[in-house]
């Protein structure tokens, strides 16, 4: 039975024991594509609500001062190392507790989370290496978000001995796809930023999404080859789902989105294994939110029924998840 490099077993190879990846939300972060700098409003599916664990832990501050690159102070940022703090011990005190784990990563996964001034980033990141038994730290962001100044920073902590990823939410290669879901941004210079950032010892997990209004299954098959063909160290595929208080949520109750069906994603999914090198880590293969905001599709309320299909049909062609 081969087994895929899953994030689990690429922890343990690299770490001789398990670690915990702790989501970490902070006050005052957002977007490019919400504030104005490449567009408004977000893409059509976000709600971070129903992506973090850790944003239901930070109080609604609608005055709060939003990050960005042109930022010249940051007012809120001992608020941001006291989130910090707070959600990392809920997280490792839990999964110490429970789980035996004693090792972690900080995952700042909500929002665009290098979409800050550079001493900010420096400040929470420094914080973060505080922490007791942190062996690295995982950071959600966009192609268009990092500059040289801030690879440099990461690098300075891979050559501490640091584990670091930058996990970039690439979703799909095709401009009208990103038009369409109003991301802000385009792929024309994702591969110079992938290696940019592997120069540098970070680690490259790009995420991918299928389902996307108006793409084929070909279409999210081309997006992943090209997302290999530019260099990563892993990956996340995601099925679409939509929730309440979207943009899509108002397609889909109009009739102008269907979502991916179960058998079609686990489809997709085996077909992206047959091209994903082994040592590539597979992070994620499946997503959902398992909350009343989900409108559809239904199978992705409970992720255990996800991962049961497409187990088994892994298992069936001799390859354990």
């Amino acid at each position: 039975m081969r087994e895929l490099l899953t994030l689990g077993r690429y922890f343990k190879k690299t770490f001789g024991e398990r670690v915990r990846k702790i989501p970490i939300t902070l006050e005052g972060f957002t977007c490019p594509n919400i504030d104005g700098r490449v567009a408004r409003g977000g893409c059509i599916y976000c709600s971070n609500e129903s992506f973090s664990p850790s944003i239901v832990k930070l109080k609604a501050k609608p005055k709060s001062v939003k990050m960005n690159f042109d930022l010249q102070e940051n007012p809120i940022l001992s608020s941001q190392i006291s989130q910090l703090k707070e959600q990392f011990f809920w997280h490792a005190d839990f999964h110490k507790e429970k789980f035996s784990v004693g090792k972690y990563m900080i995952y700042f996964q909500s929002y665009t989370n290098t979409y800050a001034p550079l001493s900010t980033l420096k400040a929470l990141y420094d914080e973060a290496f505080l922490l007791p038994n942190v062996v690295g730290m995982s950071i959600g962001t966009r192609v268009d978000s990092v500059n040289e100044g801030i690879l440099d920073l990461l690098g300075s902590y891979v050559k501490r001995g640091y584990e670091i990823w930058l996990e970039y939410g690439v979703q799909s290669v095709f401009p009208q796809t990103l038009e369409l879901i109003n991301r802000g941004e385009d792929m024309s210079k994702a591969k110079e930023i992938f290696q940019a950032t592997r120069e540098r010892g970070i680690k490259v997990c790009a995420h991918l999404i299928y389902g996307l209004p108006n793409e084929t299954q070909e279409m999210m098959i081309e997006s992943l080859k090209r997302v290999l063909e530019w260099g990563v160290d892993g990956l996340k595929l995601h099925p679409l789902y939509v929730v309440e208080g979207t943009q899509l949520a108002k397609m889909y109750k109009k009739g102008e989105y269907t979502p991916i069906d179960l058998q079609a994603y686990c489809d997709l999914i085996l077909h992206s294994i047959d091209l994903i090198p082994q040592n590539v880590v597979l992070q994620r293969i499946s997503s959902g939110a398992h909350d009343e905001t989900l409108l559809a599709p239904k199978w992705c309320f409970d992720k255990n029924i996800q991962m049961r299909y497409i187990r088994d049909k892994l298992r069936e062609r001799g390859i354990e998840y």
